[in-house]
């Protein structure tokens, strides 16, 4: 017996960038709701969305606003932006805001595609914690505080590795920089502490910092742990 589809809930008031996901999504096996504004979303939330792709320029209410309704209501469903490219300030918003990711307009499918399923599996880690994450050759236990690349164990201070811990448990994720500067040094808003310290476990960790694998760069925004596959 086959499993039943995921149900991906589209926000967009845009009938062309509806359509090619529609037809794209579909193509990959999902099923797809559909809502061209925020009213028609908060009532396609009654489906029980697998995920919803959300994007913040809708003609009845704000996107941000949209989103920490939906939040509000439900604190699991993963949820990726559609935004703008100079939208900067926006993604930071949303991701504040609970939303897992982004994907900036004009998009490809397979990137959109990539980001569904980090966000999808993020969501399944927090909710089924791991003691061990690990991915590609980084393993981290995380009740041992034992942090291993291949079978040799890395040495890290202790906010290094509360930096590679918050990473870790929201893997896939985009974090912004006021989210780890806040989990991290609570009245801190300096970024540049955060950069030294993701700069100190990329020397430790990547095999080449300069080209990191792991902590990946968000430009602007934040920094992201890449996901198990």
């Amino acid at each position: 017996m086959n499993a039943a589809p995921l149900r991906v809930l589209v926000v967009d008031d845009e009938p062309p960038i509806r359509k090619l996901l529609r037809t794209g999504l579909a193509a990959h096996g999902y099923r797809v709701l559909e809502a061209q504004n925020g009213r028609a979303a908060l009532e396609q939330l009654e489906a029980s969305p697998n995920l919803i792709i959300l994007d913040l320029g809708l003609p009845d209410m704000q996107g941000h606003e949209l989103l920490r309704t939906i939040r509000s209501r439900n604190d699991s469903v993963p949820i990726v932006i559609l935004s703008s490219r100079d939208d900067e300030a926006g993604k930071v918003q949303a991701l504040d805001l609970g939303a897992d990711d982004y994907v900036t307009k004009p998009f490809g499918m397979d990137e959109l595609l990539a980001r569904m399923r980090a966000a999808m599996r993020h969501q399944l880690q927090v909710h089924g914690e791991r003691p061990v994450f690990r991915v590609g050759e980084l393993s981290i236990d995380l009740v041992r505080r034992i942090v291993k690349i291949g079978d040799n164990e890395v040495k890290l201070s202790p906010k290094e590795y509360d930096l590679l811990r918050v990473l870790a448990q929201h893997a896939g994720k985009v974090l912004t920089h006021k989210f780890l500067l806040h989990e991290l040094w609570d009245d801190l808003t300096d970024a540049q502490y955060l950069r030294v310290y993701v700069r100190q476990l990329r020397q430790k960790i990547e095999a080449e910092p300069e080209r990191p694998q792991y902590i990946l760069t968000e430009t602007g925004i934040g920094y992201r742990l890449r996901a198990p596959e």
